[in-house]
């Protein structure tokens, strides 16, 4: 796990990828609780009788939402939270392209790379990553997106020297 907001160069990740989530089961039950939470009664995602008849895929696959909606949990595995965080706001995604269906019951997991990060102010970065999703044994990856968010901290930051924030 990278302590980004707590390296003194952290600007030469840029560019890089700087972690790999853990995998995430993809089970039925996951898919048919996010449709009830999100009030979706969609039958392809959640009726596993329906979509076998009538899935182009002869099964449930979760809803691309879903698949949005775990990136925090692949964030959190590669990136540690500061020490001092107040707060992380996730305020939105460029370029968000649901690729390739997940399949009930597939594996997926993230892929990270720091597109930007810099102090909005001297208690709050702003972060850009590339996350590339990827379904164990597909052939192309479940999403890509570049993923914003502001983090804010309670302790001061100043730029530092040597490429650092």
């Amino acid at each position: 796990m990278i302590k980004l907001f707590e390296d003194d160069n952290a600007l030469a990740h840029l560019s890089k990828e700087i972690g790999t989530s853990r995998w995430i089961e993809v089970t039925q039950q996951r898919i048919t609780e996010f449709g009830h939470i999100t009030d979706d009664p969609d039958r392809m995602h959640i009726d596993p009788e329906y979509a076998a008849e009538h899935s182009p895929f002869g099964k449930t696959f979760a809803f691309g939402f879903l698949t949005v909606s775990l990136l925090t949990r692949m964030v959190n595995d590669v990136v540690a939270r500061p020490s001092d965080e107040v707060s992380t706001l996730n305020y939105g995604f460029d370029r968000l392209r649901l690729l390739s269906p997940v399949l009930v019951d597939s594996r997926i997991r993230g892929h990270l790379v720091l597109k930007a990060l810099s102090l909005r102010s001297p208690s709050q970065f702003r972060a850009v990553y590339t996350v590339t999703v990827e379904i164990e044994g597909g052939a192309k990856p479940a999403l890509v997106a570049d993923w914003l968010s502001v983090t804010n901290v309670a302790n001061a930051r100043l730029p530092l020297r040597g490429g650092g924030i």
